[in-house]
């Protein structure tokens, strides 16, 4: 599907490979936009039914009917090769809590983070005692917040102007540190506008182009979702 995961020469993961366990609501928008962005994507559930309903939003989405809760399962879907698991489903709870063990303890699990929903504080108390690396509330963290999330780990915030146009905050990609605004020229190259820029506390507003990008600092960008999205990831 995608050109950019690859073996690793370590162990057989396949990187920037993801597997989402759970296809509701929340998992289907997890999957939604990891596949926008060229990821690729197992999706797991125990109802033919949601598998059949994520495949009318992709049909080439590769996806399966498997017992999250059967290690043997899971290893011959090839869950446990993936590089990140999204544990997506809220009930039954003890499901998620054996699925997320399972990725981070089966013998051989190739899996390096393991992202968990929650329904409350004390099911976060027991997914994290499990192994999970984290957890999220989809009350306060919608599943295409963290696909995105996922696919661009240097987002920090983003604002939607409207259907197409998003003002974001990033922390400086490495590809961009020690080039100054003019050499990167963004407008040009990735059809973006810069409107800020410098430390977090002292963001230098409309920036002159001489500004060299150091490690650690922050831009704020505007523009399309498809041209933000093409930015370098930190």
């Amino acid at each position: 599907m995608n050109q950019w995961w690859q073996w690793s020469s370590e162990g057989g993961v396949r990187r920037g490979s993801y597997a989402v366990i759970g296809v509701g609501r929340f998992g289907s928008s997890v999957c939604a936009e990891l596949l926008r962005a060229g990821a690729e994507v197992l999706a797991i559930d125990s109802s033919q039914r949601a598998i059949d309903e994520l495949r009318q939003i992709d049909p080439s989405i590769e996806a399966r009917v498997v017992d999250c809760t059967d290690e043997e399962a899971l290893r011959a879907a090839g869950v446990l090769e993936m590089e990140t698991v999204v544990v997506a489903m809220s009930e039954p709870i003890e499901a998620s809590i054996t699925a997320t063990l399972i990725c981070k303890d089966a013998q051989g699990t190739r899996v390096q983070q393991v992202i968990a929903r929650a329904t409350s504080d004390l099911h976060m108390k027991m997914l994290k005692r499990v192994g999970a690396d984290r957890v999220v509330f989809p009350s306060k963290m919608m599943g295409q917040r963290l696909g995105i999330e996922l696919v661009r780990p240097n987002l920090l915030e983003q604002l939607r102007l409207d259907d197409r146009s998003c003002i974001e905050e990033i922390k400086v990609p490495e590809a961009f540190v020690g080039h100054s605004l003019r050499d990167l020229n963004l407008r040009k190259h990735y059809n973006v506008n810069v409107l800020a820029a410098g430390p977090a506390g002292k963001l230098h507003v409309n920036p002159p182009a001489s500004h060299v990008l150091a490690n650690g600092e922050l831009l704020v960008v505007m523009g399309s979702e498809d041209s933000l999205r093409s930015l370098p990831a930190s």
